[in-house]
């Protein structure tokens, strides 16, 4: 009898293994819960034209990557190679942008063609999650916090945190002109596909892994001179949320994502022990996505991180038993700005002790986020506003008594939890 194997690129999670990969899902469910995510699950393929239209010709995925075929009724199918622009063919498909903010996230199986190597498979897994509707840098910062209290949670060290700014439609062009000017003035040391790209989307080029165009790209402009000073406020808000949680990112202005729709926010997170492809997880802001696709202008910011690479990081361990995904119990709302931003690492500390709770960013009215509150099934309200902050104090509701109570802050975490166990 002929052996028969799994095809090239491809492995089986036999039940030696499945109860990491378990305990990995789990752990995703009940992370992405905490934070106010909401599963989203779309077919493992698509129309062609979802990749081509989003992730654009002249990339590697598109040209040499995706796995395409013909289906009976002459249609070109793909199986999906990555989760954000079926997500966004979904929220369009079924209206999920009539009700901002949406944050939702997945996990499963994608498919790329590709040499198979360690971490790098052309059947892999990726769990990941996006935020629709927010423009401002909370939501950067808590896409980002999301990824790394994951990682945290694996028990993972010596993990690398980098991030950078891709700019707006505002200043973009100026830095567009100068790598443009910079390729080709040394045009006939690019690869052939880098000069193809050249005269389609230049900013491409700074995505492509072929080693002859490495110094091209390595003295290639840096974007972050080019910043105009909405984006360079954003990317400082950025920055100190995350400091304000305890996590530190460096500034890494390799890091460039070449689509067109990316805007301001990049980042990456890799961690030691997995050789030159260290990389664990990558995102950024791409409030040009929805729009590309044929719908409303809708900020957007999102990650997605390769499931075997995190748990090979992680190494052997024994898989966790973990409960169910909990309902959010504490809402914050913010009635301003600077509220909104003196909450983030309060929001944050509350979910590190294991409580299940959220913010709505985009500062809609009090009543309307306390109703959303309770309709998401929270028993407590956490109020912030200038009065509040100014006597660094905040004003907790039970929303099922109504009742309102002015705690201090530094009693809040204490206060709360009592009020949780009654």
């Amino acid at each position: 009898m002929d052996k028969r194997t799994a095809p090239r690129g491809t492995f089986d999670i036999l039940p030696t293994d499945s109860n990491r990969w378990l305990a990995l899902e789990r752990a995703v469910d009940e992370l992405c819960a905490r934070f106010g995510y909401g599963e989203i699950r779309t077919p493992i393929f698509e129309s062609t034209d979802v990749f081509v239209r989003t992730i654009g010709e002249g990339t590697d995925i598109v040209d040499k990557e995706m796995y395409t075929f013909t289906d009976r009724g002459g249609r070109s199918m793909t199986l999906r190679p990555e989760f954000t622009a079926p997500t966004a063919r979904a929220a369009l498909e079924h209206n999920l942008l009539q009700n901002l903010p949406l944050k939702v996230y997945y996990r499963g199986p994608i498919f790329r063609y590709e040499r198979p190597q360690k971490g790098r498979y052309r059947q892999s897994h990726q769990w990941g999650a996006e935020c629709f509707g927010v423009a401002g840098p909370q939501a950067d910062a808590e896409i980002i916090a999301l990824g790394m209290e994951l990682i945290r949670r694996e028990t993972l060290a010596d993990v690398e945190l980098g991030i950078n700014s891709m700019g707006c439609d505002v200043c973009r062009p100026a830095y567009r002109e100068a790598v443009v000017a910079h390729l080709k003035d040394n045009a006939t040391t690019l690869s052939e596909n880098s000069r193809e790209r050249l005269s389609r989307n230049p900013l491409r080029v700074l995505d492509s892994k072929d080693p002859s165009d490495r110094a091209v790209i390595a003295t290639a402009p840096r974007v972050d001179s080019y910043l105009c000073d909405a984006c360079r406020e954003h990317f400082t808000a950025v920055r100190a949320l995350l400091a304000s949680m305890g996590i530190t990112p460096t500034v890494d202005p390799k890091i460039v994502r070449g689509l067109d729709y990316y805007t301001r926010t990049v980042f990456e997170m890799s961690a030691g022990g997995l050789g030159t492809q260290n990389a664990l997880c990558g995102g950024g802001r791409y409030d040009g996505l929805i729009a590309a696709m044929g719908g409303p202008a809708t900020p957007a910011v999102g990650l997605a991180m390769g499931m075997e690479r995190l748990l090979m990081a992680a190494g052997p361990r024994r898989a966790e038993s973990l409960n169910g995904r909990p309902r959010t119990e504490v809402a914050f709302v913010a009635l301003d700005e600077p509220s909104a931003r003196s909450l983030v690492p309060i929001l944050h500390a509350f979910r590190r002790a294991g409580i299940s709770a959220d913010m709505d960013y985009t500062l809609r009215k009090v009543d309307k986020q306390i109703r959303a509150a309770g309709q998401q099934g929270a028993r407590v309200a956490v109020i912030l506003g200038n009065d509040e902050l100014a006597r660094g104090e905040a004003t907790v509701q039970d929303l099922t008594t109504r009742e309102r109570q002015r705690v201090k802050l530094i009693e809040l975490e204490h206060d709360v939890k009592e009020r949780l166990a009654r």
